[in-house]
């Protein structure tokens, strides 16, 4: 963890001992207004409510990124510029803070945010709202009791955005841009388990590029890449939303068509094997024409698993080519 965002999260802690110690509303004491000026000059989101939860403080980084002036809020009911909070987790965990002393959390992946606060940037960001990690905990008097709540509010729309990049990158194949091995399993496995509890009907289509050793070959590597990102484009353009195309290895596609029969698959998949066969693909000046083999299964009472539907695909697939290749067999 870098050395700034450690000094950052420990600032609540900081903030809650200097507290109980000084007095946190004694605005003479000299150690208050330092104390002040580095709480509107620290990088997150600072906010004290008081035992009714009104807005005692509410620092810089709070006013830049709500456009509420700390004059506006101070003195009136969170809730009333902020109506999202009113709900009953964070009305309780207010609760816990005030009797117990609690330290709460409200982690980014299971809340996204607090504070409906628009992101930084807003450029390569899939998030309407900053994403934030909040902590809750109690400010105590030099008594030891409870008169004020603080939160602190720390922006990670860029991280969560890194993560994410970084969790898609691993998960689609570079080449094509369409699903790799790894997230196509992932998805069989969670259709799987579906079609296990509704059965729902499930199907998968398995298809490879007939020759395609031929074609790199006779017309080098980059041709037979071309090849690949064209025909992902033409099967991903012939199949709904909620179908799954992947890439499963070197020139081998699977297409998991979830609400599927096996009939319905048989007709689609004999769809894919003559629009690649119509289609002429022209690359460096030359026509090339290529055809795919396809082997069709689905979940029934002896097809049980992820692995035996891809089995029973892969079965088709080999007797395609074996029948001449350019075919599609269904694998009842």
């Amino acid at each position: 963890m870098p050395i700034q965002t450690a000094c950052l999260r420990r600032i609540p802690f900081i903030l809650s001992a200097f507290c109980e110690s000084k007095g946190f509303m004694d605005t003479h004491c000299t150690d208050s207004a330092i104390f002040f000026q580095v709480f509107d000059m620290v990088d997150i989101g600072l906010v004290i409510l008081d035992r009714d939860l009104k807005v005692r403080h509410w620092n810089r980084w709070m006013e830049l990124h709500s456009g509420v002036r700390a004059d506006q809020i101070v003195g009136s009911y969170v809730f009333d510029f902020f109506p999202n909070l009113k709900r009953p987790r964070f009305l309780n965990n207010c609760k816990a803070v005030l009797t117990f002393g609690n330290f709460c959390f409200f982690s980014q992946k299971l809340h996204h945010y607090l504070f409906p606060f628009r992101p930084i940037s807003t450029f390569d960001s899939e998030f309407k709202n900053m994403q934030q990690s909040c902590t809750m905990g109690p400010l105590r008097n030099s008594e030891g009791g409870i008169d004020y709540i603080f939160i602190a509010v720390h922006d990670v729309t860029e991280s969560v955005n890194f993560e994410r990049k970084l969790v898609a990158l691993n998960m689609i194949d570079a080449l094509t841009g369409i699903n790799n091995r790894r997230s196509l399993e992932s998805h069989l496995k969670d259709e799987v388990d579906r079609y296990k509890r509704y059965g729902r009907p499930l199907s998968l289509i398995m298809f490879d590029i007939d020759h395609f050793k031929d074609i790199n070959d006779t017309h080098g590597h980059q041709c037979g890449d071309f090849i690949l990102q064209e025909i992902a484009v033409i099967i991903q353009r012939s199949i709904r939303t909620e179908d799954i195309l992947g890439r499963y290895g070197g020139e081998e596609f699977c297409c998991l068509l979830p609400e599927t029969p096996l009939a319905s698959a048989a007709v689609l998949a004999e769809r894919f094997r003559e629009k690649i066969a119509k289609t002429t693909f022209n690359y460096a000046c030359a026509d090339i024409s290529v055809t795919i083999s396809l082997g069709v299964s689905s979940m029934t009472q002896e097809v049980v698993s992820a692995e035996m539907l891809l089995k029973k695909a892969d079965e088709g697939l080999y007797r395609a080519k074996n029948a001449g290749r350019n075919k599609t067999v269904v694998q009842a």
